[in-house]
């Protein structure tokens, strides 16, 4: 079969090889980049903290205008308002998602609903251009359409996909790093912090090693100081972070402000059991080693170990044979 009846139409191998030699060139380039780009997490925390506390503020003193709740993001803002896209019932659940993956901002919801509203138009018009239009691979009308179809439910699930896997990292990242988190706020509260003093101090510490754990601290430290309900800033926590550990340590912290129950106690017993969970789940992947590694080993290392060992032998005895007849 030739490679050529792969390439679209007016394409030489020599014209794919320079557009790959191009697109290679600039993934160098954008690595080098962004390598060398400085990235300062704690700024950027710092400021979404700051932007947050204003907000919780002017929540507390008073009502805002409309344009002050709702920022103006041009044109997306235009298009989710025209379709009354964030008076749907799935607006609270869409808010929820992009809390879990780390979007607490109210433009997030606005940019997630234009983009579950566009994409699908963005990809199918592109593979209507490619296909149809310009008709760049020799395909069938049904093929073409099947094509298209793909596109158009690609564009209509890709920021679902991207926000899942987003909350999906997020949440392994918060979970490694809950056992120091809860090892620190032992010992603030056996300092003789108070909670909220204790999120905000483990915040601090952990914004380089853990920044996404960090910033739950704060922004649960902030709501403690601003609610008028305490626990509801807890149960916030355990809402924004789907993840059993989390919901158990806001269980903890409100059962300790509700009767009175010794803080760092709770926290030891939680930080002894999130530690043992962490090793279990470390003894799990090691359990599951050998059967990942089977079928690489049959694979790829058992056949050139053959060839080393028994070759020879077998080349000898091929000699032997050709030399009798």
């Amino acid at each position: 079969m030739n490679f050529e009846t792969f390439l679209p139409a007016g394409m030489t191998p020599e014209d794919l090889l320079i557009v790959m030699s191009a697109l290679s060139a600039g993934s160098v380039a954008v690595a080098v980049w962004v390598a060398l780009l400085h990235r300062d997490p704690a700024a950027r925390r710092a400021r979404l903290i700051a932007q947050q506390r204003s907000e919780m503020r002017a929540g507390v003193v008073g009502p805002r205008r409309r344009q002050d709740r709702l920022p103006t993001i041009g044109l997306m803002r235009n298009v989710v308002d025209r379709l009354n896209l964030l008076r749907s019932d799935q607006a609270h659940k869409i808010s929820r998602k992009l809390m879990r993956a780390g979007w607490r901002s109210k433009d997030a919801i606005i940019r997630y609903l234009f983009s579950k509203l566009a994409l699908p138009f963005a990809f199918g018009g592109t593979a209507v251009i490619l296909l149809h239009v310009l008709d760049l691979y020799n395909l069938d009308t049904m093929q073409k359409l099947m094509v298209t179809l793909a596109s158009v439910i690609v564009g209509a699930y890709a920021p679902d996909i991207y926000i899942r896997n987003a909350a999906s990292k997020r949440r392994e990242k918060i979970r490694k790093a809950l056992p120091d988190a809860l090892d620190l706020m032992v010992i603030c509260a056996e300092a003789g912090l108070s909670l909220d003093s204790t999120l905000m101090r483990v915040s601090q510490e952990l914004e380089q090693a853990a920044p996404e754990l960090a910033d739950e601290l704060s922004v649960t430290g902030l709501e403690l100081g601003f609610l008028s309900d305490r626990r509801k800033a807890l149960q916030n926590l355990a809402q924004r972070v789907d993840l059993s550990a989390v919901r158990g340590v806001a269980n903890t912290l409100m059962q300790a402000e509700r009767y009175g129950t010794p803080l760092a106690q709770s926290l030891r017993v939680m930080a002894g059991e999130s530690r043992q969970e962490r090793v279990m789940k470390a003894e799990e992947k090691a359990a599951r080693l050998p059967a990942l590694l089977t079928v690489p080993m049959i694979v790829f290392i058992l056949p050139p170990l053959f060839i080393v060992l028994l070759g020879r032998a077998i080349l000898k005895t091929i000699d032997a044979f050709s030399n009798l007849f």
